[in-house]
């Protein structure tokens, strides 16, 4: 008979994108949500971050 070998899986890191269809203000976003890092000149995107779950959301103005 054959050994059964085992596969481990362990998941780091899952993507997904969404299309709201409308134009989002990021200067509105950073003025409601403290602690968004907003730096145009650098990224065009704002980068939202939350502790639980640990994640990191891009929002960029096109919505």
């Amino acid at each position: 008979m054959s050994e059964r070998k085992y596969v481990y899986l362990h998941i780091e890191n899952v993507v997904a994108a969404a299309t709201l269809n409308q134009k989002i203000d990021l200067n509105a976003v950073v003025k409601s949500f403290p602690g968004v890092e907003y730096r145009p000149e650098q990224f065009p995107g704002l980068v939202f971050r939350l502790k639980r779950p640990k994640t990191a959301t891009l929002i960029f103005n096109s919505g």
